[in-house]
């Protein structure tokens, strides 16, 4: 049996789930406890578990995370919560010089078992502060995994999966955006393996690639391409380290057209790797150059008109996907 809940109920679950089962686990960030989260994730967690396992924090993320670091490393499996990944970049010390490099540092001795979660990415006039994409940031470090899942399914198994089996440290990038979305989720605990990408449309045609809440724009994009006649597979990558490249390979080869969709800057973007990987191993199945669509190469403005003018659309999409079908003079 399936229910059909918000993205920020299938994360609660997953949490309270994983802490029921190992009392190693707890959740520490700013607000999650007394607040119930700033997003409601938390909601009704400290009532369940008490205050030594659901910590509120003061305003300080770098002291917050290097507390969450050092008891992953003495054998807890904490889950660190940031507001927003935009404040995590006063934690980067820990995450980068501590938690991804101990386990190396150590001798495979150390390990790091902790999730940092938040929200991340644009969330419509919040303005230039609050507005970053960070996948490929720290998708770019060595000792880390990245996820970034488009609906409350895939997030409850990714983040169950993060918690629970995971020895190296997890970011799981979230949208505010879609913390309201509802998804079906079966009743029966289920987990998802990271570095599966899960392609949510066959097609034919061509092949659009995306995840977090591009994904919207993919899977819209592919309807109104049907309308014309074009069948557009669409790919979730859902982790962005490690990047499960080779499912997009197995549609390119069929489909021979790529098209990447997502929110990042595109100067080293998660579509930068794809398309040297594509290009590399599946040159000879490609019968248009890749191509993309990526947030505008600028911080993102406060003003509306402007939002929209940066970030990926549907009708952007489907023109891009024309091209490549040489369909646009």
């Amino acid at each position: 049996m399936a229910r059909s809940i918000a993205f920020r109920d299938a994360l609660r679950e997953a949490m309270s789930e994983e802490m029921r089962r190992d009392e190693r686990v707890y959740l520490m960030g700013e607000e999650v406890a007394e607040y119930n989260g700033a997003y409601k994730v938390s909601q009704g967690m400290l009532a369940e578990f008490g205050p030594k396992r659901v910590i509120d924090t003061p305003i300080s993320e770098l002291g917050f995370a290097a507390i969450g670091v050092g008891s992953a490393q003495n054998g807890l499996r904490p889950i660190v919560e940031f507001m927003t990944w935009n404040f995590a970049v006063l934690a980067l010390d820990q995450i980068l010089n501590t938690a991804s490099k101990m386990l190396a540092m150590s001798g495979g001795q150390i390990s790091c078992p902790i999730v940092f979660r938040g929200g991340n990415g644009s969330a419509g006039q919040l303005g230039a502060q609050h507005s970053t994409a960070f996948e490929s940031l720290y998708a770019n470090i060595p000792g880390i995994k990245v996820v970034s899942p488009s609906n409350g399914y895939d997030a409850k198994g990714l983040l169950k999966q993060a918690i629970r089996f995971e020895e190296d440290p997890v970011m799981f990038m979230e949208s505010e955006l879609m913390y309201g979305d509802k998804s079906d989720v079966p009743d029966e605990e289920y987990y998802i393996e990271l570095g599966k990408a899960d392609v949510k449309r066959t097609g034919r045609d061509v092949t659009i690639v995306s995840f977090n809440k591009m994904m919207k724009v993919a899977l819209a994009a592919a309807v109104e391409l049907e309308k014309e006649g074009i069948s557009a597979e669409v790919i979730d990558l859902r982790t962005i380290r490690p990047l499960d490249w080779m499912t997009i390979l197995e549609s390119v080869k069929k489909t021979n057209r790529l098209v990447i969709v997502e929110e990042q800057w595109p100067f080293g973007s998660v579509s930068s790797e794809i398309t040297y990987r594509i290009q590399k191993e599946g040159f000879d199945y490609l019968d248009a150059p890749i191509r993309r669509i990526t947030a505008a190469d600028a911080p993102l403005h406060y003003a509306p008109n402007l939002v929209a003018a940066a970030l990926p659309d549907v009708p952007r999409t489907v023109k891009l996907v024309k091209e490549v079908m040489y369909q646009v003079k």
